[in-house]
């Protein structure tokens, strides 16, 4: 079966044109704390209160065996000097990259604070307690999801998914709360690297990054833009 999509045809600008002022802002050298903890927690507070959709979304880049790079858009659900942490289905495509590479890459963008963080480091599954104490936060049908769907897997059609979707509504009928899925949870991204990216005019950007040493100590540096 075809598809007759009866759109008009709207002429698109030139994208080598497209330009945006980046102006609101500045990152000074004096005013960066010796680690970065401090400043992430304030760049989050303030994306979570400048209107930007999605504030924690963030590209999400690992490595498979074959190095070949993959990137996508996951949800950061926490944040602090343990790490980055998000949450996926261990058998999908990135769970698998993660396996047999643990490192990766995440970048967060904030168009209405003209900034940007990116976040390098290695990778660790978090705990099954860990998994479970968010996951009964979500909401019922996203736990429903989450046994429902064998991500990164092909699909016949849609309609293979929705049959999946109500025998794990059958299944867990009168089951309140969910159990966590053995193939569901988190991983924490541990970062060696930090990067914070305030925009400035004539594009000569702001750009300090951090640069662990040790455990518990960082170098901070700036970079050409």
């Amino acid at each position: 079966m075809g598809f007759d999509y009866d759109v008009e045809r709207k002429s698109m600008p030139s994208l080598a044109d497209l330009r945006v002022h980046y102006d609101l802002d500045s990152l000074d050298d004096g005013a960066v704390p010796p680690q970065p903890w401090p400043l992430v927690q304030t760049w989050l507070a303030d994306a979570l209160q400048s209107g930007t959709p999605e504030p924690t979304a963030m590209a999400l880049a690992t490595v498979d065996a074959q190095h070949q790079p993959h990137v996508r858009m996951v949800l950061l659900k926490e944040a602090n000097e343990q790490g980055f942490c998000f949450f996926t289905n261990y058998g999908s495509d990135k769970g698998q990259e993660l396996a047999a590479v643990p490192k990766a890459a995440l970048t967060l963008w904030w168009p209405p604070l003209q900034r940007q963080l990116r976040v390098e480091g290695v990778v660790e599954a978090l705990t099954a307690a860990e998994s479970h104490a968010y996951f009964v936060t979500r909401p019922r049908d996203s736990q429903l999801g989450a046994w429902t769907s064998p991500q990164s897997q092909f699909l016949a059609n849609r309609e293979q998914l929705q049959t999946l979707w109500q025998q794990t509504v059958d299944r867990f009928l009168g089951v309140d709360p969910l159990p966590l899925p053995p193939n569901w949870g988190g991983y924490r991204v541990v970062p060696d690297r930090i990067e914070f990216w305030q925009g400035r005019p004539s594009r000569l950007h702001d750009r300090m990054v951090y640069q662990r040493t040790t455990s518990n100590l960082w170098q901070c540096t700036r970079l050409a833009p």
